[in-house]
């Protein structure tokens, strides 16, 4: 797992992201626990209390659950029902992004370059 300090987004939602997209591409099975809280705070030298929230934004989700004294465990669910929920909500920013763009005078074309600015600098 890759987490950066320059990033601009907090650690916590790095972490989340990175899971939820092993867990919806098959990566981390259902079934399976996430690896340990303390120890992956120790791995990215990092605070428990940052990889909970980590994992608290994921049971919230729904995409995990907490079991007593084992960890967190990843649920049995319709991958594909999870990423069209997810664009649906790709979509409803579009339309809000539209609709801002509009009096900004912004075209197409530039709402499109800008969200390619926007992706390569995420790669960073």
């Amino acid at each position: 797992m890759k987490i950066s300090q320059e990033s601009g987004v907090p650690i916590y939602q790095q972490i989340a992201t990175q899971l939820r997209n092993e867990i919806l591409d098959g990566k981390i099975a259902s079934g399976e626990f996430l690896p340990s809280i303390r120890g992956l705070a120790k791995e990215l030298k990092i605070s428990v209390i940052t990889t909970m929230k980590a994992y608290e934004l994921l049971e919230k989700e729904g995409l995990v659950t907490a079991v007593q004294g084992k960890g967190f465990l990843v649920r049995q669910q319709d991958c594909e029902m999870v990423k069209e929920q997810y664009r649906r909500k790709v979509e409803a920013h579009l339309t809000e992004a539209l609709l801002a763009a509009k009096p900004a005078g912004m075209t197409l074309e530039e709402m499109i370059t800008t969200l390619r600015i926007l992706e390569s600098e995420k790669g960073e």
